[in-house]
């Protein structure tokens, strides 16, 4: 008798968990206790148009955000820059996550950093770091992950609630193949709360501290953002401007790419010499064999 009283605990408390875990897969706001289902809530008041300034302030805190940003930027002075960059991200609080630095052929240098800052210091860190490189492009994305985040939350809950009746069962159980189902199920539940909680950790961490891709060019010269011109003149102006700003900008890498390679140039030189000087060679040659004999008169005898 006892053991069909245990064996329908066991099953009911099972097919309980599992009604439960799917209701809260669905919505599980509820299990997570301040979750969505007060946002629910506070939406529906929200909608009618008399949402409290404290419940407006609650659900602000309660948003799980993810903030991610990508900058990319030009400097003349790339140790300084660098530094001063890193030196920024620790004096808010932030870390280089991932840095690489390379250099082009030219001998200029190109840095990609992934920087970590807390959230509360995001905007900070974006308004500060233009002032202190050049900003050629910057984008902003945010992902909110409140839903996910509380859904998460309550699956753990629950099955945090079943690893207690399921220990509550074993210390009951009284055969070696009910200690054995139990301690099954025990095993599965600990390895899930594992699970779900290492991804609420993960969540907090990409919401504790926002993500920003940096990407920093050295250049000889920074490039100039100037505000559009409707006028003629200033579109003349401007065009004029840019050609010759294009045509000394070639001139210069022109001149640079010579000195990088002025070793084949000379080669190169060298070679075109020989082969002309050859050739002038053989077209002496062969104007001296094909010329024409000098014609003699005919005397009659």
């Amino acid at each position: 008798m006892k053991r069909k009283l245990f064996a329908l605990a066991l099953s009911g408390m099972m097919i309980l968990s599992l009604l439960t875990a799917c209701g809260s897969s669905g919505g599980s706001t509820a299990a997570a206790g301040n979750g969505e289902m007060r946002d629910d809530t506070q939406m529906e008041s929200t909608a009618g148009g008399d949402m409290a300034p404290a419940a407006l302030q609650s659900v602000q805190e309660d948003a799980k955000r993810i903030y991610t940003a990508e900058v990319q930027m030009e400097t003349t002075e790339f140790d300084s820059a660098a530094s001063s960059i890193a030196e920024l991200a620790e004096e808010l609080g932030g870390w280089f996550e991932n840095s690489s630095v390379s250099s082009s052929g030219s001998g200029y240098r190109y840095g990609s950093y992934t920087v970590r800052v807390p959230a509360d210091q995001y905007s900070t860190f974006l308004s500060r770091v233009g002032t202190l490189c050049h900003v050629t492009y910057q984008s902003q994305s945010t992902e909110d992950v409140t839903e996910v985040y509380f859904d998460t939350s309550g699956r753990l809950k629950t099955q945090q609630v079943k690893l207690e009746r399921l220990q509550e069962l074993l210390s009951r159980a009284e055969t070696m193949e009910d200690i054995i189902t139990v301690e099954s199920a025990i095993s599965e539940t600990e390895a899930r709360i594992e699970s779900l909680s290492g991804e609420l950790q993960h969540y907090d961490y990409l919401v504790d501290y926002s993500t920003v891709y940096l990407s920093l060019d050295e250049v000889y010269r920074l490039s100039s953002v100037e505000e559009p011109v409707t006028t003629l003149g200033g579109r003349l102006g401007t065009a004029f401007s840019s050609g010759w700003k294009n045509f000394t900008g070639f001139l210069e890498s022109l001149a640079v790419a010579l000195a990088y390679s002025w070793v084949w140039v000379v080669v190169l030189i060298a070679a075109a010499a020989v082969v002309l000087r050859r050739l002038r060679r053989r077209r002496c040659g062969a104007g001296r064999i094909t010329g024409k004999p000098e014609k003699k008169d005919d005397k009659p005898e």
